[in-house]
């Protein structure tokens, strides 16, 4: 299996399931059947410019969403791995690069050890992200399921729809943090002729 071809049935799989689409649903609205879809979904597929397009408008999103990563699995940038680059009288170090639009949230995050904080935070949306540059300090973060430690310097992009904590591993943290929540517009009911929704 190919990389693009995971990635690809990954998006396909995620926008299928956010939208409530079953499989033989989705054939119907793209044109395509259902052992095709069910190959894609399995990154076995090997789904062409039409098909994607095809996948593209049964979703309603773009192409360039079903090859992108859409923030899973975990990414981190150490410190010392960050590359500045000199840019006409400044210098810049990039962090990460994702596509989406919707809801930003940009904040500092201080914490501090033996301070009362939560020890779950809940799911936010599904397709949520959270991008974290720890400014000082040491601390655990990301979902329970993939915690990673960060230390001053350190970048990371993690998933926001499952269930994640923060943990203060020095004295204090300060980190500033984007929270972002993709809006897709969702499938309204369709109207027939009549003027009243239709069936499906």
């Amino acid at each position: 299996m190919s990389e693009n071809n995971l990635l690809v049935a990954r998006n396909v799989r995620r926008f299928r399931q956010e939208r409530g689409l079953s499989l033989g649903e989705l054939a119907r609205r793209s044109g395509l059947s259902k052992q095709t879809l069910s190959k894609i979904e399995q990154g076995i597929g090997n789904p062409t410019v039409d098909t994607l397009t095809q996948l593209g408008a049964a979703l309603d999103v773009s192409v360039r969403r079903l090859l992108t990563e859409w923030g899973t699995p975990v990414f981190v940038q150490r410190q010392a791995e960050g590359a500045w680059e000199d840019s006409g009288g400044w210098s810049q170090r990039l962090l990460d690069e994702v596509y989406g639009s919707g809801y930003v949230r940009t904040l500092v995050l201080r914490l501090e050890r033996g301070k009362a904080v939560p020890e779950v935070i809940d799911a936010h949306p599904s397709g949520t992200l959270h991008h974290l540059y720890v400014i000082t300090g040491r601390l655990r973060t990301g979902p329970l399921s993939e915690p990673v430690e960060l230390s001053a310097g350190d970048f990371a992009r993690f998933p926001g729809d499952s269930p994640h904590r923060h943990v203060c591993l020095s004295e204090r943290v300060v980190a500033h943090m984007v929270t972002t929540i993709p809006q897709i517009r969702q499938f309204g009911p369709r109207v027939t002729r009549g003027g009243g929704p239709a069936h499906p």
